[in-house]
């Protein structure tokens, strides 16, 4: 049996067990955990090729010959040369950034060499699949600025130690225009504008500039310099993707593998992919119990593509507990919380998401909030004759400004929770209560409450001392 095989087997039996059951989750989390760093190198190329196509939307020309030529390397002792291109065009990074980086994973610990291209030529061009108007172009200052933060933020699902580093400006910056013109020749514009992105423009009337109708070819020129077996990319990347190959068959080459991967879909259950710009993201730098809560916010029928984009399942791993849920053995809300741990312990260990899964059971599950470990406090004594909003920005740093407090009590989100014997009794915070002192307001909307008194803001939680 191969090692996947043996961690599958050891997992299946906690896949049929109580998952509302803290000790079993735990158990189960840091099995399939483990699996992040599990050398995969003991499985045929067949299992390998459907291990890799069971992540993605597409292999081209198909995932047998994937497994062929996966066969052929390691029959000359090598594996495949796989390489996705990044364009650093953004410092704030979300779980959607990280799903090319959990399949190049796989293919590490299959026994293959990754090389990540840093599109610090492309980047000035601006890639433009999926934009509606042309993006503008970063400098040279933008792009290291941006690539050291995606790199310190995709960390934690990628070993950077173990993969090469290429920038386009090697090959791309060199190029002539007789080169281009030469290249260009044998590149018909109606395979250019094949792109369904373009031809909505076109028909808008916005137009294309020159530019963004040479980014493809800029991206396939990178195939044709590094000869790489695969290349990976969005299911929006396939024209770029099947321009390398292209390319590479102008040279003489041996075309790459295309490997499309799915553009995950937002938080909010529109149908809209993860993206800043729409808020329907989870931010790959968020707190652990943020992560935890947003996740557990998804609409049940996310648990299935979030669970095959995020954890090391397999897919009958996942099928098996769908099923439960299905059956009604197992309640989808506990899935979701296995699915949300799954995500924190990727990012910031197996301890911080059981953490924040008691944190999200005590607060969301009708629990005292004692339940919840460590929590801020704010000593009503000291800092009562400042405002709440100083108290949310300075003191505790649940949010960034006065006007984003303020936009915390515009959406009902800022609270003050009592609990005594009896239960829990809240008080929502207006916009105009941000700015009194909090002393005042705690004296006139609590009143004569006895408890312990939490201030709530958001899913961030404080306790209220000495008042």
């Amino acid at each position: 049996m191969t090692r996947l095989g043996e961690s599958v087997a050891r997992a299946s039996s906690l896949l049929s067990a109580d998952l509302s059951a803290d000790a079993t989750v735990a158990e189960l989390l840091k099995e399939t955990g483990e699996r992040r760093y599990l050398d995969l190198t003991d499985l045929p190329a067949k299992e390998q090729a459907e291990l890799i196509a069971s992540r993605t939307v597409e292999v081209l020309p198909g995932v047998d010959r994937l497994a062929e030529r996966i066969e052929e390397r390691r029959a000359a002792g090598k594996g495949l040369h796989i390489k996705l291109g990044i364009d650093p065009t953004a410092t704030d990074v979300h779980l959607g950034h990280a799903v090319p980086l959990i399949i190049l994973s796989r293919f590490q610990r299959l026994g293959h060499d990754v090389t990540l291209i840093i599109g610090d030529f492309t980047a000035k061009i601006g890639d433009p699949s999926g934009r509606t108007a042309e993006r503008p172009p970063l400098t040279d200052e933008d792009i290291a600025a941006n690539l050291a933060s995606y790199r310190d933020q995709v960390r934690p699902f990628f070993d950077f130690e173990k993969v090469s580093f290429r920038q386009n400006s090697e090959w791309l910056a060199p190029y002539t225009f007789p080169e281009l013109l030469g290249l260009l020749a044998q590149v018909p514009v109606s395979q250019l504008l094949q792109r369904e992105d373009f031809r909505n423009r076109l028909a808008a009337g916005s137009g294309l500039t020159m530019t963004e109708l040479l980014y493809p070819v800029a991206q396939g020129l990178d195939s044709v310099a590094l000869e790489c077996d695969v290349e990976l990319g969005g299911a929006d990347q396939l024209l770029n993707l099947q321009m390398g190959r292209k390319l590479m068959e102008l040279r003489g080459q041996r075309p790459q593998l295309v490997v499309t991967m799915p553009l995950i879909e937002g938080t909010d259950g529109t149908g809209a992919k993860m993206s800043k710009s729409k808020g329907n993201y989870v931010g790959l730098s968020a707190p652990a119990d943020d992560v935890f809560g947003k996740i557990m916010s998804v609409p049940d029928r996310l648990m299935e593509p979030y669970l095959k984009a995020w954890t090391e399942w397999t897919d009958g791993e996942i099928a098996v507990a769908l099923g439960r849920v299905a059956d009604k053995t197992l309640h989808p809300m506990d899935l979701k919380k296995v699915l949300a741990g799954e995500v924190v312990a990727a990012l910031y260990g197996l301890e911080a998401a059981m953490a924040a899964r008691a944190g999200f059971v005590a607060q969301f599950s009708k629990k005292s909030f004692a339940d919840v470990g460590a929590l801020p406090a704010v000593d009503v004594a000291e800092h009562g004759a400042e405002t709440v909003a100083a108290v949310l920005t300075k003191v505790l740093e649940f949010a960034p400004s006065a006007s984003a407090a303020r936009r915390l009590a515009k959406q009902n989100a800022l609270r003050l929770v009592v609990e005594a014997p009896e239960g829990q009794q809240t008080v929502t915070l207006a916009e105009a209560e941000v700015i009194r002192p909090l002393g005042e307001v705690l004296a006139e909307r609590l009143g004569g409450l006895s408890g312990a008194a939490y201030l709530k803001a958001g899913r961030k939680l404080a306790q209220l001392e000495g008042r």
